[in-house]
């Protein structure tokens, strides 16, 4: 099964040495044990696009979708076994980054 795990944060690329070595360490642990897919940080929503081209004529909004105080500053996804494998690599997780952590399943 995936997973996606996103890194709730209210500021982009702000992860301290510490924690910077600390996430390299849990992403070496999740390609060592399988289940790795990929991760990454995203820029912050005031870099974002917002496109709507679903009458024909795409619609281009600068800024993010929402405002909000926090947003996805980065993901993980995953491959587990089951819920509560995914659960605690997302406990793992979050300890790593110092951040909270988001666990949803992919569909299907």
């Amino acid at each position: 099964m995936r997973f996606l795990l996103n890194v709730i944060d209210d500021r982009s690329s702000s992860a301290t040495d510490d924690e910077g070595e600390a996430i390299d360490a849990f992403n070496d642990r999740l390609v060592a044990e399988g289940h790795w897919v990929l991760a990454a940080g995203v820029a912050h929503p005031a870099d974002s696009l917002v496109i709507d081209a679903r009458s024909g004529e795409a619609v281009v909004t600068p800024g993010p979708a929402n405002d909000t105080a926090e947003w996805v500053a980065g993901f993980w996804i995953i491959e587990a076994s089951d819920l509560d494998t995914a659960r605690d690599l997302t406990i793992d997780g979050s300890r790593a980054c110092g951040r909270r952590v988001e666990l949803r399943p992919f569909l299907g």
